[in-house]
């Protein structure tokens, strides 16, 4: 495991951890990589019943490392992001998501995939994908319509505006907001009470509750397409340049 995914396993509960803090727990494709073998690693050991996903320094994930990014764009499924993705999206027991801070991008979208999540007062949640001129991904345009209906995720997706936790508790992305002081006791109480409940019922209502699982890994790879063709557009590069000299994009001259 490397030093930005911190995994362990105590009480039948494996903790997967984003951990760079200076860096916003921004994700670097390596992370990806670790994360989906944390993930399969839980799947396949019977001692763990539950796994939980948080971050490190008071920050949930600011999504991807752009620079990372863009050395080795994700443009096939063989992308370390598109492995996490099928893993998170295919796994068969419960998952806890711990949101202490930013949530960003696939910060956000990795929600729709967790079976319980909790946040602090001062999460935030974007999903900018538009504003970087790239689509939306890990099912989102799929999810968020039908949680949402079509007018509050053309909202999210289209103007990839930012919103707070208890928007997220409104919209049904969150379960709860905790005190930040109580977080992390709040879903070591989840996860136990997760973990004494028979395994095999869990993973079978789960499975009834993810009926539509093939459907969503379809669509992970319809938007994996398209995202990547968007990487390769003027649009996108306009977008990458104007982030990193720190000004705002100028969409004005395509059509």
């Amino acid at each position: 495991m490397s030093e930005f995914i911190v995994s362990s396993v105590e009480n039948r509960v494996m903790t997967i951890r984003f951990n760079r803090p200076d860096k916003k727990n921004a994700i670097l494709r390596s992370m990806y990589g670790e994360a989906a073998k944390a993930l399969k690693a839980a799947q396949d050991d019977t001692n763990v019943r539950v796994v939980v996903i948080t971050g490190e320094g008071g920050c949930f994930t600011a999504g991807n490392d752009l620079k990372d990014f863009l050395e080795v764009p994700p443009v096939t499924e063989d992308a370390e992001v598109f492995q996490f993705m099928f893993a998170l999206a295919a796994f068969t027991k419960p998952v806890i998501a711990a949101v202490n801070g930013l949530a960003i991008g696939i910060g956000t979208t990795l929600l729709f995939h967790c079976d319980l999540v909790y946040a602090v007062p001062e999460a935030m949640f974007q999903m900018p994908f538009i504003n970087l001129a790239v689509v939306p991904e890990f099912a989102s345009s799929l999810l968020v319509p039908r949680l949402l209906g079509r007018a509050q995720a053309s909202e999210l997706l289209l103007l990839g505006e930012a919103f707070g936790a208890e928007r997220a508790k409104e919209i049904g992305l969150i379960n709860a907001i905790v005190p930040a002081a109580d977080l992390a006791g709040v879903v070591a109480g989840k996860a136990k009470a997760l973990a004494i409940k028979p395994p095999g019922a869990l993973r079978d209502a789960k499975a009834l509750m993810n009926a539509n699982a093939a459907e969503i890994k379809t669509h992970i790879s319809t938007e994996a397409k398209i995202f990547g063709a968007r990487l390769q557009s003027p649009e996108f590069k306009e977008a990458a340049t104007a982030f990193f000299e720190k000004r705002a994009p100028d969409f004005s001259r395509f059509d």
